[in-house]
């Protein structure tokens, strides 16, 4: 990971040792980034998984998503 996707990636997640153990979670909220994982893998839309998770923003959603598949590529192509 870069330096500049990891300043990104701080932008988008949070992690804090008093906060849910230290789950890593989306900035400013206190959901759990594996729970977007978790709605996708059950077939559930970006759209059903903002439906349930008001306090997260579709930009950081996607952002996250984004940041997730070129990490993924970056280890498959290297």
């Amino acid at each position: 990971m870069t330096a500049e996707q990891r300043a990104q990636l701080d932008e988008v997640v949070w992690v804090d040792p008093e906060r849910l153990s230290g789950t890593p979670c989306f900035r400013g909220t206190r959901v759990p980034v594996q729970a977007l994982f978790d709605h996708i893998e059950g077939n559930a839309t970006l759209d059903e998984f903002l439906e349930g998770f008001p306090s997260v923003s579709r930009e950081q959603a996607i952002r996250f998503i984004e940041l997730a598949k070129d990490n993924l590529l970056a280890c498959v192509f290297s």
